[in-house]
């Protein structure tokens, strides 16, 4: 072979070459998949993290005397400047408002002046002749008038004393216990509405020669900030008989 025809052949299998490359893709650009579109973010917003917390404890219920508990005995006339509250038993097995007060219709004072009737301002039920631990203002509270309940050697336990009075003779026996929770609950109410210290809170022998309330009353435990039913519980007053105006101005001219 010839010089000029081996360098035909080295050319034409140069060639050949080449367009074998061509078609075998080895000089192809590589093929570079589509970007991917961000994901849209979610339409519901991620709370932020919040540490657990240990369970709140309830709130501890408020002494009787806090004023968020509601004095269903509040008057609806300017109050009195009262400063103590007496204690008084009537001696009684039986009793209620309108028979006290039929009772003191009777009397009369030093100077002979018939009583306007009852002279205490509320009466504490025993389940005879009242329900059991019902307490009833009477017209003395409603009208926010002086009481004729303490006596006369000194005219401010009437004045500015609140007289209460439970049915009961309590030399004999003690009272019941709807009663005591009752006059707990009415003396721990009066003590705060009316900014009554404790030791201003007495019993009708502090203050005249008397037994009353009865040697079985329990004083120290009346006075006790231990609440025995909560102040829920205590019923509603029912309306207490009223006097006649002329009568009542009359009353507030002198006392008991």
């Amino acid at each position: 072979m010839s010089p000029t025809d081996c360098r035909r052949v080295i050319c034409w299998v140069g060639l050949c070459l080449f367009h074998t490359s061509l078609l075998g893709g080895c000089t192809r650009p590589a093929v570079i998949p589509p970007e991917q579109a961000p994901l849209p973010p979610s339409s519901a917003p991620v709370p932020p993290y919040v540490s657990p917390q240990p369970p709140a404890s309830p709130p501890a219920q408020p002494p009787i005397s806090d004023s968020s508990y509601r004095n269903v005995w509040k008057p609806a006339v300017d109050p009195r400047d009262w400063k103590y509250i007496v204690l008084h038993h009537t001696a009684t097995e039986t009793g209620s408002v309108e028979s006290i007060h039929e009772a003191h219709l009777q009397n009369k004072d030093k100077s002979g002046k018939p009583w306007l009737g009852i002279g205490y301002h509320f009466v504490v039920g025993n389940g005879q002749g009242m329900g059991d631990g019902d307490i009833e203002p009477t017209f003395r509270w409603n009208q926010q008038m002086h009481g004729a309940h303490a006596g006369a050697s000194d005219p401010e336990y009437n004045q500015v004393g609140i007289g209460i009075c439970l049915v009961g003779n309590f030399e004999d026996h003690p009272p019941t216990a709807a009663q005591l929770a009752a006059v707990k609950t009415l003396i721990r109410t009066l003590k705060s509405e009316y900014r009554i210290t404790e030791s201003r809170i007495i019993g009708h022998r502090d203050v005249r020669d008397t037994e009353c309330p009865g040697k079985l009353f329990p004083m120290q435990e009346a006075l006790s900030d231990r609440i025995d039913r909560p102040f829920a519980q205590t019923p509603v007053p029912p309306p207490a008989s009223t006097v006649p105006t002329a009568l009542a101005e009359r009353e507030r001219s002198y006392t008991r």
